[in-house]
């Protein structure tokens, strides 16, 4: 009897095994992941892949993750204030793991000794606490925080701006109004504070896998000190 018993403590310990592989074997959703490597003469620029805003470039180049099973991209795009816009096309997917450089050079625009149709300019000075962050006018990127501060130059005689967003990745993105809008050769101060995302506490799937595991274990145990006694 007391074979049988072990026997039985044996198989119930492979098939707690066999229940616990296959749950944490899953693969993680949203599918695996390729890299575009952008590559570019201009620190600072702004890339976009199909309008679709991806950062900056630093130390000259801006690595872009994308799902291997997502929807492919046409084009990307690279501006920056002062430099002509690149425009490219995607012809290829990166693989799983696979890293695909792409290349923009962007050429300084020729100053022009006409005078500025827009006429007079103010400024917006941008204040927060996050060095990298973007930096946006009602959906217009206009740069990124650099020692906690980005100046936004803006003409006294355009369209009002109403809303201004700063956002990074890892930060809960913070958006304000603009409720004055400077004249002449005056400065308007904008703050914003970042706070960083709450990392959300996983429960492990395996606990209740392993509880009953160890309430079978037992009560085989109990059964087996019955039939000594």
């Amino acid at each position: 009897m007391q074979s049988v018993i072990r026997n039985l403590l044996v198989f119930s310990l492979i098939a707690c095994v066999l229940i616990v592989l296959p749950s944490s074997a899953q693969p993680s959703i949203g599918g695996d992941n390729g890299w575009y490597a952008v590559n570019c003469n201009v620190n600072g620029a702004q890339v976009y892949f199909d309008d679709e805003y991806k950062g900056t470039i630093e130390a000259g180049v801006l690595n872009v993750p994308v799902y291997t099973t997502g929807t492919p991209y046409k084009s990307f795009r690279v501006e920056k204030d002062g430099y002509a816009t690149y425009y490219g096309d995607v012809t290829t997917v990166p693989g799983k793991g696979e890293v695909f450089d792409l290349y923009a050079t962007l050429n300084p625009v020729e100053p022009t000794s006409a005078p500025l149709i827009w006429g007079d300019v103010g400024w917006y000075t941008v204040h927060a606490n996050v060095d990298g962050a973007t930096v946006m006018f009602d959906n217009e990127a206009k740069g990124v925080i650099s020692q906690g501060v980005l100046s936004v130059q803006v003409y006294t005689t355009a369209t009002p701006y109403k809303t201004y967003t700063v956002s990074m990745d890892g930060y809960q993105p913070y958006t304000g109004s603009i409720d004055r809008y400077p004249g002449k050769g005056e400065t308007v101060d904008l703050y914003a504070t970042l706070n960083p995302v709450a990392t959300p506490t996983q429960k492990s799937p395996l606990a209740p896998v392993l509880a009953g595991c160890a309430l079978l274990i037992a009560g085989l145990l109990l059964v087996a000190g019955r039939k000594q006694d």
